[in-house]
């Protein structure tokens, strides 16, 4: 599938200008996180290192065993976010990869304003660190049937 070949090559592209500013060192960028991560403000602890590269190995195997987009994306896109795979950029890549999932089966790209994170972070807690995902399907779902019908607006 395509995110086995292509999730290190998406990373180092969304993330490569941080190194070019000074921010992110190259080695950043090269491989999955070497330590133990704690995510500001969640209760979530991410996967351990030790466990780490069994998880990223079992992800895309899942992806492809759902032939369903719709039904692939939003679980698999948490997945990888509980996962946490990187130093830094995981919502953001998974987020990407959610949109992925959504328009290659011509679904509508679904974009978490900034003016929802609250409700999009507590809905991700919830799933994320008490086993309760309906919030945070609901919350992914209500966006995408919404924007399918009134996009959002451009940026200036």
């Amino acid at each position: 599938m395509v995110v086995r070949q292509g999730l290190a090559r998406w990373y180092q592209a969304l993330f490569s200008p941080g190194v070019q500013a000074g921010i992110l060192e190259p080695a950043d960028l090269a491989a999955y996180r070497n330590d133990q991560v704690l995510i500001r403000g969640a209760l979530h602890v991410p996967v351990s290192t030790d466990a780490l590269r069994e998880c990223m190995l079992a992800l895309p195997e899942l992806l492809e065993a759902e032939s369903e987009p719709s039904v692939r994306a939003v679980p698999r896109y948490f997945m990888f976010v509980y996962i946490h795979p990187y130093l830094d950029g995981n919502g953001r890549l998974g987020r990407f990869l959610m949109n992925l999932m959504l328009a290659s089966a011509g679904y509508v790209c679904t974009v978490i304003p900034v003016e929802q994170r609250n409700e999009y972070v507590n809905a991700l807690e919830q799933a994320s660190s008490f086993g309760n995902s309906e919030p945070f399907a609901h919350f992914i779902a209500d966006l995408a049937i919404a924007q399918s019908t009134a996009p959002l607006p451009s940026p200036q």
